[in-house]
């Protein structure tokens, strides 16, 4: 637990318009947010600043009653768009999206140019849902998962750079603070019914290893800067390896397989017992206050995990 805080012609025209003055602030929003068959002819949005974008997106988060559970219905169309997306299908996806108020965009990512598709909500829902990248240059081999963002702070900016170092990723974003509703319905890590695990749960069942990104006060594990655990599956090479490589960072890693690390195991996390049920790798990251506070720690942290990660994507 942490301790912080219409695409009609006169609309083209006046993007044209824009670009040609280099006024960004001219741009219809609805550019933004593109669904797949949107004609051809339309201008292509702007190359993907992940990490700036997340931090801009996860300021704007109400402090409260910012998250509304979602159906049945609403969960399963978000997780079997993800699915149509993995397999191409992203005018099915795109559909299938707009039934939900989400909508489907494809753009390229700033650094990499590696094609993404991007799933999210308008930001005046008031539904706290989250958002899906999915990385369309290349088969999807793993995942990383954030399911506290703002309530464990800049996990979601470790989750955007380790995203955009790996091909072959998808993230997982949680779209509310976890105190964002009465009775932590918005806690994603401890509930079955959200947005958030329905998507982990079709990309476990094709068998996608995840990393989840957490962060705790420097107290609750005192002399250490990272607690690794797997949650219910015990010690496995991958989380072994995963230990030897932050520790060769500098980091000083509690190894929550064979020590007491101050109830940060992720024991009861339901993402990590799906992922046991399945013999399927989940490593499960609890990132210190001052760890993550440190742009240098934080880029240290994401070179180890990235090894990681591209262990899978082999």
């Amino acid at each position: 637990m942490d301790d912080s805080p219409s695409r009609a012609p006169r609309s083209r025209r006046a993007l044209l318009i824009a670009l040609a003055l280099g006024t960004a602030a001219a741009v219809p929003t609805t550019y933004a947010l593109l669904s797949p068959d949107t004609d051809p002819a339309s201008p292509t949005p702007p190359k993907l600043h992940l990490t700036h974008q997340l931090a801009a997106y996860v300021e704007d988060f109400p402090t409260h009653d910012g998250y509304r559970v979602p159906t049945r219905a609403e969960r399963t169309a978000v997780a079997t768009a993800v699915t149509e997306t993995l397999r191409g299908d992203l005018k099915a996806a795109g559909r299938r999206l707009r039934n939900v108020n989400y909508r489907l965009r494809t753009t390229h990512l700033a650094d990499s140019d590696r094609k993404v598709a991007e799933i999210a909500e308008p930001k005046a829902t008031g539904r706290g849902w989250g958002r899906v990248y999915v990385d369309l240059s290349e088969p999807v081999r793993w995942m990383v998962q954030v399911p506290h963002p703002r309530s464990d702070l800049h996990t979601e900016l470790i989750g955007a750079d380790l995203f955009a170092r790996v091909p072959g990723g998808v993230l997982v974003l949680a779209g509310a603070p976890r105190d964002a509703a009465r009775g932590r319905t918005a806690d994603m890590a401890h509930r079955s019914r959200t947005v958030f695990n329905a998507v982990c749960d079709v990309l476990v069942d094709r068998r996608i290893p995840a990393l989840q990104v957490h962060g705790f006060a420097d107290a609750s594990s005192p002399g250490h800067d990272v607690v690794l655990s797997t949650g219910p599956a015990g010690r496995t090479p991958t989380a072994s390896a995963a230990a030897d490589r932050l520790a060769a960072e500098g980091f000083r890693v509690c190894r929550a397989w064979s020590r007491d690390c101050g109830q940060l195991e992720g024991r009861t996390n339901v993402q990590a017992g799906a992922a046991a049920d399945l013999d399927v790798d989940f490593l499960h990251v609890e990132n210190s206050h001052a760890l993550r506070e440190d742009p240098g720690a934080r880029a240290r942290l994401v070179t180890a995990l990235s090894e990681v990660a591209r262990r899978w994507s082999r």
